[in-house]
């Protein structure tokens, strides 16, 4: 049985033109990918997918690629004053997930208002 949480994934928000929610895509499969309305939704449907894609390949006699060989892990560590760490860590539990969910949200919501500022002006 392999373990689906060992597989990276990136999430990013869908625009107003693409239906709104989030989507989310695994490195190692070309052609998995998932959305949602809200990053939760989206890596249970995500889950859900790359469950359906890995059955399937097998089914077929197809190798099922292994963890990490896109390329990302998915995976970083990083510092943050201990005042922002407290601070995360009230807003994620005042809104009922995880601090890692809240961060990604974060994350996520931030890359989509860059690329929304960053198109050119005619």
């Amino acid at each position: 049985m392999r373990n689906l949480d060992d597989y990276p994934f990136e999430i990013r928000p869908l625009t107003v033109d693409e239906g709104g929610g989030f989507l989310i895509t695994y490195p190692d499969f070309n052609t998995c990918m998932s959305d949602g309305e809200t990053v939760e939704e989206a890596i249970a449907n995500g889950r859900d997918a790359l469950s359906g894609a890995i059955a399937a390949l097998e089914h077929f006699g197809h190798p099922v690629p292994t963890p990490n060989s896109g390329g990302a892990s998915g995976k970083f560590l990083t510092r943050v004053p201990k005042s922002l760490h407290a601070a995360l860590t009230a807003r994620a539990k005042t809104e009922g997930v995880s601090l890692n969910t809240l961060v990604l949200t974060f994350i996520a919501e931030g890359i989509g208002q860059e690329k929304h500022h960053a198109a050119p002006s005619s």
